[in-house]
C-alpha cells in the first residue's frame, strides 16, 4: 500500500510539475515585439508579473536583451546586473524604463551604489554595445538592450524592480515581498537559474516568428 501511495504521489507531482512548465512556457514564449525583434530564450520570472527574453552570443560574450514587466503609466521598472560578488539591488548596474507627462517613454543607465542611489546616469559598470531603447505598450515596460557579460562569464546575478514615480522622478519602490526577492542567478548560455524564492520556468524554444504583427 505505501508504494502505490508513493507511486500516485509521485504522479501527481510530476503532472503538476508539467503543467506549471507548460503555463511558463506559454506566459513568455507567446510574447510579440515591435521591428522585428526575436529571441532564443525566455524565463518568466518569479515575482512583480517580469518575463526576460534573449540571445546569447559566445563569440563576443554578449546578449540581447527584452525585459518586460507590467506597470502604470505613472510607474517604472528596471533590469540590470549585478557586477559584485552578491545578489541583490545595491552594486548593480540597471536600465530603468519611465515616461514623462506627454507618453515618451526613456532608459536611464545607472549603477545603484547603495540602497539610497544618486540615480546618475551612463555610469554603468558594465559595457553596452547596442541600445537601450523601451517602449510602453499594453499596460506593460519592455527595455531592450545588448549587454556584454562581465567577467565573459556567462553566469550572472541579475536584478528587476518596479515602482512609482512622484512628480515626474523615480520614487523608491515598495517593500513588499516581492520587490525584495527580485533576484536571480542566470546562467545566459544553459538558462539555468535560481533564485532566493524560488526557480522560475525557462523556455528554450527559438521564438522566431513570435514577433509584431
Amino acid at each position: 500500500m505505501a508504494g502505490r501511495n508513493h507511486s500516485a504521489w509521485l504522479l501527481i507531482a510530476t503532472t503538476l510539475l508539467f503543467a506549471a512548465t507548460a503555463t511558463a512556457q506559454q506566459n513568455c514564449s507567446s510574447a510579440k515585439f515591435t521591428s522585428g525583434r526575436s529571441f532564443q530564450s525566455c524565463t518568466t520570472l518569479p515575482v512583480l508579473g517580469a518575463s526576460l527574453y534573449w540571445t546569447y552570443h559566445a563569440s563576443n560574450a554578449t546578449a540581447d536583451v527584452a525585459f518586460r514587466a507590467p506597470q502604470s503609466a505613472d510607474g517604472w521598472v528596471a533590469w540590470g546586473i549585478n557586477t559584485g560578488r552578491f545578489a541583490g539591488m545595491a552594486g548593480s548596474s540597471v536600465f530603468v524604463a519611465s515616461q514623462d507627462g506627454n507618453g515618451a517613454v526613456s532608459v536611464l543607465m545607472t549603477y545603484l551604489e547603495s540602497t539610497a542611489p544618486s540615480l546618475t546616469n551612463n555610469t554603468l559598470k558594465l559595457a553596452v554595445p547596442a541600445g537601450p531603447a523601451a517602449e510602453y505598450a499594453g499596460g506593460a515596460y519592455t527595455i531592450y538592450v545588448t549587454v556584454a557579460l562581465p567577467g565573459n562569464s556567462t553566469v550572472q546575478n541579475t536584478v528587476w524592480q518596479a515602482g512609482p514615480l512622484s512628480k515626474g522622478q523615480i520614487a523608491p519602490h515598495p517593500t513588499s515581498a516581492a520587490n525584495l526577492l527580485s533576484t536571480q542567478k542566470l546562467d545566459f548560455l544553459s538558462g539555468g537559474r535560481s533564485t532566493g524564492a524560488t526557480k522560475s520556468k525557462l523556455s528554450r524554444r527559438n521564438l522566431r516568428g513570435f514577433h509584431q504583427g
